[in-house]
């Protein structure tokens, strides 16, 4: 690798080690806090001068500090003579404000586009975009990467290949539809109708999930409302056993009481976004790294290689 050096904001600096780790290289050395007055404070306190910079950032909660701080630490290092800066951002934080949903509303995804373009970043390395067109938001490079690799692992060692993958809402059918044929398995929906924001309503199912191994697939499982309402009737509907995936482990509000009050027997996420306290001590909660995954990303960006291979 070519001069290649690896920040971290302070969003999910245990994943920021990782990736370094698999790298073979040390985090570069940067001072990100807060002023007194709680304004974002950056310091890189080491030279990068023709370096190829990566900041590994994921814009979760608290989404506007994490934002600024790599925001911050982007312009930092356009000044200080960066060669090329990429921002990585395992979890991009307001990708589900993708388009205008009712009169006079934001799209505030672009709008963060906008502002990472701005600051002088290169090219973006994402994963799992809520929203595959958030891509055309940037006028540079983006690579988007799926978690699917690491994911469908993690189903063969823990749950084994004999299990019927449910999509929880009309809009994952084509993620649940990759998996189930990744397993060579079957393929059930879960018909809901969302009343309000982060409430949902379970239907009813299309396919066949009585005394089968059901395991639901989701980006992401924000209050865990859709995942749970769906285990229950997946559930009543004669399943065996309801184990979930979701790449994204954002569980704000109620969710972990949710999951832990749910039939969901396991549920398996990605360290794309750092466990808070509660979360981390739900014994119903895997997480597996996806580390290596950005790792060999970022070593063929560094290197000029092909990608492709990783989108799967």
């Amino acid at each position: 690798m070519r001069h290649i050096m690896l920040f971290a904001g302070n969003s999910n600096i245990a994943l920021a080690e990782r990736v370094a780790t698999h790298l073979g290289v040390s985090l570069g050395k940067a001072e990100v806090g807060t002023f007194s007055d709680g304004e974002c404070c950056v310091e890189i306190q080491e030279n990068v001068r023709g370096m190829d910079c990566f900041v590994l950032q994921s814009t979760c909660a608290p989404a506007n500090t994490h934002l600024m701080e790599m925001l911050i630490m982007v312009d930092a290092l356009r000044r200080s003579s960066a060669r090329r800066i990429t921002a990585v951002i395992p979890y991009y934080g307001y990708g589900r404000q993708d388009r205008k949903v009712q009169a006079r509303a934001p799209i505030t995804a672009k709008l963060v586009a906008d502002l990472i373009t701005a600051a002088g970043t290169d090219r973006v390395l994402c994963m799992e975009l809520h929203a595959g067109q958030i891509q055309g938001f940037f006028n540079l490079p983006v690579d988007n990467l799926y978690a699917t690799p690491v994911l469908l692992t993690a189903i063969r060692e823990r749950i084994g290949n004999e299990v019927t993958v449910i999509s929880p809402d009309a809009g994952g059918v084509e993620r649940a539809r990759a998996y189930a044929k990744r397993l060579d398995s079957s393929l059930a929906i879960i018909d809901k109708r969302r009343e309000k924001v982060n409430v949902s309503e379970v239907m009813n199912i299309i396919g066949e999930v009585e005394d089968r191994i059901c395991v639901m697939v989701d980006d992401m499982a924000d209050t865990a409302g859709t995942l749970t309402e769906a285990a229950r009737a997946l559930v009543t509907a004669g399943a065996r056993e309801v184990h979930a995936l979701a790449t994204h482990p954002v569980l704000s509000g109620p969710a972990i009481k949710r999951i832990e009050e749910s039939p969901i027997q396991e549920m398996i996420v990605t360290d794309s976004i750092a466990l808070r306290d509660d979360a981390r001590d739900c014994g119903k909660l895997k997480v597996v790294t996806v580390s290596r995954l950005l790792a060999e990303a970022i070593r063929r960006i560094n290197n000029e290689e092909s990608i492709s291979s990783l989108f799967i």
